[in-house]
């Protein structure tokens, strides 16, 4: 099966240093980008324990055509997998020859150090920890279906719907084949975190988006009402760009900027999936465009979620484990460069509202950047004080940094994130979305901030 090559080409490419997980994975041409990471970040994470159980059962010997990587990808699936996808093609039977000695072997380790679950063979770093709780978020797609068309589908799949969620400890409790709607977010499903929607139907049909909440909050606080003109700084792969379109129901414009030719590749496949219409791809440096071009001259609104540390990410734990913190070269490396396109985004002549993110802990690249972003301003712009209810405000490190928004699978049960909304701090009423019912009415962002 393709996938199972794909997966030991990227798992053989980083034990070489060719590139990172993530580059190699897009690198690919593999066409669900989604389910090869998670095959291959799963057997990462499980790589010694592989190693032992395949050492142990003398594999390699007895296969002598069969490559070490494939071999882990092939044993992961088997022994700790879903098992084998699609047939699993020529794969399965050579595998079945050995299933019984990999499988007494597994069990010999598991006895050898006293355990009696698979993850308790994993080193202490590569155990998930707080992550771990974080549940399966599902954005349902509204640019090609609705939330009460999907959630009838899943319950004629057996799903047992719990309506819309009233707290965190409710999405703590999801289980087995139950879901709810997201307590903030009418489009979002909540699923429990094991659950493998890669191979659904409406997944790969572009109808549901796999989406952390906390990638979901970016779009949704920008609130572009349809018909607007609106610039992605730094938009592959393309969810938030996707979520985006939603929201502007495919009426006016995206000019979605990306200096990564294969990732805006796998970005351009994704929004003819999603039934993107309205955006305009861009292989460009987003510093390198200019504000007084007249393409731009109507772009009021701005998401920026620029390059960063990515020392929230859930997945990070899996494509490194036991990783230690970014350096701090490393940081102020990247906050130069957060802080430049915050400055310049801020320089677009009709920019009325923007939002800054990241999928960083890190205070050098949230607070520290848009508080020196803020003060370069001179006061055209200022922080909107947004979703008042939301439990992790920003670190207390300048006036008015609690109207930043932080998450963390501790406080949110998201993956961890950093959100700045910034409005020009005189501006006219503008068309705008009620986050609370999703309808559209005239009002000013003061009336917005007070209804959400």
């Amino acid at each position: 099966m393709a996938l199972y090559a794909a997966a030991a080409a990227v798992l053989a490419g980083v034990d070489s240093r060719q590139g990172s997980l993530k580059g190699l994975v897009y690198a690919s041409r593999f066409q669900n980008v989604k389910q090869l990471y998670a095959l291959v970040c799963e057997t990462r994470r499980y790589s010694a324990v592989l190693d032992a159980v395949i050492a142990g059962a003398g594999l390699l010997r007895a296969e002598r055509k069969l490559r070490p990587p494939l071999a882990k990808v092939l044993v992961y699936e088997l022994l700790l997998g879903r098992g084998f996808r699609g047939g699993g093609g020529r794969w399965k039977p050579l595998l079945s020859r050995h299933q019984a000695r990999l499988k007494a072997e597994l069990a010999r380790l598991k006895v050898h150090r006293g355990v009696s679950r698979n993850e308790d063979l994993l080193d202490v770093g590569c155990r998930p920890g707080q992550a771990s709780q974080v549940p399966r978020f599902v954005r349902v797609n509204t640019l090609k279906t609705c939330s009460d068309n999907v959630i009838d589908y899943f319950k004629r799949q057996g799903f047992s719907y719990q309506g819309r969620a009233s707290s965190l400890e409710d999405l703590r409790a999801l289980k087995g084949k139950c879901f709810l709607l997201d307590p903030l977010l009418s489009e979002l499903l909540v699923f429990p975190g094991q659950t493998d929607l890669h191979d659904h139907p409406l997944y790969v049909a572009g109808h549901l988006i796999l989406q952390d909440k906390a990638s979901c909050l970016p779009a949704l606080l920008l609130d572009p009402p349809p018909g607007s003109h609106v610039i992605d700084a730094c938009a592959a792969p393309g969810n938030k760009t996707s979520h985006l379109a939603a929201l502007l129901k495919n009426q006016g414009k995206i000019f979605a900027f990306d200096l990564d030719a294969k990732r805006l590749a796998c970005m351009a496949t994704l929004l003819a999936q999603t039934g993107v219409s309205c955006c305009q791809l861009a292989e460009e440096d987003f510093l390198a465009v200019s504000p007084s071009d007249q393409r731009y001259r109507q772009v009021q609104y701005i998401l920026l979620d620029p390059s960063c540390s990515g020392s929230g990410m859930v997945t990070r734990q899996l494509e490194e484990p036991g990783a230690a913190a970014p350096s701090k070269e490393r940081l102020q490396a990247l906050a130069g460069f957060q802080l430049r396109a915050l400055c310049h985004a801020l320089t677009f002549p009709a920019l009325q509202r923007l939002v800054y993110s990241t999928c960083s802990l890190c205070q050098e690249e949230n607070e520290d950047v848009v508080r020196d972003a803020l003060q370069q301003s001179a006061g055209t712009f200022r922080l909107a004080p947004v979703l008042p209810s939301w439990p992790h405000r920003g670190l207390s490190t300048f006036p008015g940094a609690e109207h930043c928004l932080r998450a963390s699978p501790e406080t949110t049960l998201t993956g961890g994130f950093f959100i700045a909304v910034l409005e020009r701090a005189e501006e006219p009423s503008l068309t705008g979305r009620n986050i609370s019912t999703g309808t559209y009415t005239q009002r000013s962002h003061k009336e917005k901030e007070e209804a959400v």
